[in-house]
């Protein structure tokens, strides 16, 4: 906790209480019903929720915009997000139900209410947003395939709507086709190790192959 007020030192009481509370919900959902591995659970500060936090150290999300978080899992990155921009509107979408109800029951113990979670497939999502966000869920080919048509053409923010995806790794080979695309090092954002390989893809709607 004390590293996410070091990194985002302007929370306010009601987001500080609700990060200080992440750790203990998850570890008793997790024994219920297992989102996140035992190591991480351990770790969820730096693993979790910083890491889905490197996504609003590029890009910070206008009150009233809408994010959608694609294969969601426990939650992230979606819900370190909302908590970040209380005035977003975010989905979270994952296909597997387990881990929706586990959504579902954190973001209500951490008392959310700019957070819809939905049980489905992302290509079943109706609606527009204006990023999308995901945490290494498919190569970035198939991911654009299934969320086309689902960015907004118009754009709020000053950098244009598209996705936000973290990866980790050697990604040049995957992101040969989009020449466009920007990409964001961790490392350089947050100096714990863990953070050494991650980065933020941030690929525009009106990318050009």
């Amino acid at each position: 906790m004390k590293l996410i007020k070091q990194y985002f030192p302007d929370l306010d009481e009601v987001q500080i209480r609700q990060f200080e509370a992440i750790a203990d919900v998850y570890k008793d959902w997790n024994q219920k019903i297992n989102v996140v591995s035992r190591k991480d659970i351990d770790e969820i500060y730096i693993r979790h929720v910083l890491h889905s936090l490197g996504i609003a150290k590029v890009q910070e999300f206008l009150p009233g915009s809408k994010v959608l978080d694609v294969g969601t899992g426990g939650g992230f990155p979606g819900i370190p997000l909302a908590i970040l921009f209380p005035h977003t509107q975010f989905t979270l979408v994952d296909s597997i139900g387990k881990k929706i109800k586990v959504v579902e029951e954190v973001v209500d113990a951490l008392g959310l209410k700019n957070v819809k979670a939905v049980n489905d497939r992302v290509e079943n999502i109706s609606g527009e947003f204006d990023f999308i966000v995901s945490r290494a869920v498919a190569v970035m080919p198939s991911f654009v395939h299934w969320v086309k048509g689902k960015i907004a053409k118009e754009s709020r923010h000053d950098r244009k709507n598209g996705i936000l995806y973290l990866k980790g790794g050697d990604l040049s080979e995957e992101l040969k086709p989009y020449r466009t695309v920007e990409i964001f090092e961790l490392s350089e954002l947050f100096k714990e190790d863990f953070f050494d390989t991650k980065k933020v893809v941030y690929l525009p709607m009106k990318y050009k192959g």
